[in-house]
């Protein structure tokens, strides 16, 4: 049932994908997706070495600065539910540029906030920004590629955006010796400029006329209707938003937790973190191996089965202040490189069984896990801000989304004919 679930979408749902780029254009397409989706990242993570500082300069908590990350979330999150249905109307290529373009003038407007919540604002207009890029490339992928090469795609265009996780906080700590965190804001600005021109010279228009939705209401609600009602994909959006959960986890309490529990000053925490980033991007490039021998489902269960291992560790070690730093970093290290088997997997199996409405079920697919990163980014905060509450939260990600899975399998073997 595993290989069915993959590559049996109903036939009133699906467009077959035809002509899948192969060769160098399909390097191209990759790497093309993949620096315009990092926007999303950079955007997220750039600034996490300036989290204190951040509250040190406009007066406020820990806690309530956690909220600019919530609200750049919210906007990747809701961004994405009105970019993507869009995108199926009128193409891919007009909601990127509008978006990239947001997200440029959201980056210069937060050089110039007084406060948290005029930041927190300015940061929901960049997360809708940045949606854009995200919420598109994911269409694009499903536009081009199907099934096995869908995952595929999306393990190398993990591979690509990885890189912004790893050279993200780094950045922000090197721009950080030279001034102060508005500076993070005016890198990004310059880094929209340039995906935006990327965006417009690079990226050839992948919906055709012919396959584009009406320009209407009512149809938009009725892709959102047949989506929510569509038991698998709901269950698996679900495990790919709490997968998401656990990373965001991470995000949202590790400056906190590296610098102020254990520590570190703001460069060597961008080193740390890029340690957490090389385990997320490996074990993604891996996964194409396995690919060759397991199915998405498969690799989806095995590693979530090995995060909620690891995670328990983790909130045991950190619990009891067992082994230190080394005690916090191999467990979580485990904890990300788990999650980036699951990250390329469960999307696409997701996106597989709608073809129709790639743009809509991307988008609501981003928003989920946005949505519930949201979510999560504030409760390391209440819970405390230290490798317990980050522990707890992410754990509690992994062994969710886990059980969910098991809902698919337990379903799909429910509904196989009897032999």
């Amino acid at each position: 049932m595993d290989n069915v679930a993959v590559h049996s979408t109903p036939a009133h749902r699906a467009h077959p994908v035809t002509d899948e780029p192969t060769g160098f254009d399909r390097f191209r397409v990759i790497l093309v997706l993949g620096a315009l989706i990092a926007l999303g990242p950079l955007t997220i993570d750039m600034y996490l070495p300036a989290l204190p500082a951040i509250g040190n300069d406009l007066q406020a908590s820990a806690s309530t600065v956690q909220l600019t990350l919530t609200g750049t979330l919210l906007g990747l999150g809701l961004g994405q539910l009105l970019i993507g249905p869009f995108s199926d109307i009128v193409g891919r290529r007009t909601p990127l540029i509008a978006g990239t373009a947001l997200h440029i003038v959201a980056s210069l407007a937060c050089l110039v906030a007084p406060n948290v919540p005029v930041l927190g604002t300015l940061r929901t207009l960049q997360g809708v920004g940045a949606a854009a890029a995200m919420v598109v490339a994911l269409a694009v992928v499903r536009d081009l590629f199907s099934g096995r090469a869908a995952a595929t795609a999306l393990s190398r265009l993990m591979l690509v955006m990885g890189v912004a996780p790893i050279l993200a906080p780094s950045l922000g700590g090197a721009l950080l010796l030279t001034g102060s965190w508005r500076g993070v804001f005016a890198a990004l600005a310059v880094l929209g400029v340039i995906l935006l021109v990327v965006a417009i010279v690079a990226l050839k228009e992948s919906l055709p006329p012919e396959r584009r939705q009406a320009a209407e209401f009512r149809p938009v609600l009725r892709l959102y209707r047949n989506l929510l009602t569509d038991r698998d994909f709901v269950l698996l959006a679900i495990v790919a938003a709490l997968a998401m959960s656990a990373l965001f986890s991470y995000i949202s309490g590790s400056s906190f937790v590296l610098q102020e529990q254990f520590g570190l000053n703001q460069q060597a925490f961008g080193l740390v973190f890029g340690v957490g980033a090389v385990a997320l991007i490996g074990a993604s490039q891996f996964n194409v191996v396995l690919l060759n021998r397991y199915t998405p489902k498969q690799i989806v269960i095995g590693a979530l089965v090995a995060a909620t291992v690891a995670g328990l560790v983790l909130t045991v070690l950190t619990t009891t202040e067992t082994g230190g730093l080394f005690g916090f970093i191999v467990p979580l290290w485990l904890v990300l490189g788990a999650m980036g088997f699951v990250l390329p997997n469960a999307p696409a199996l997701a996106l597989s069984r709608h073809g129709e409405a790639a743009g809509t079920a991307a988008a609501l697919l981003g928003a989920g896990q946005f949505g519930l990163g949201a979510l999560i980014a504030p409760l390391v905060g209440v819970l405390g801000n230290d490798g317990p509450a980050m522990a707890i939260t992410m754990t509690g990600g992994a062994a969710v989304a886990l059980l969910a899975l098991g809902v698919v399998v337990k379903l799909d073997r429910a509904s196989e004919p009897a032999i």
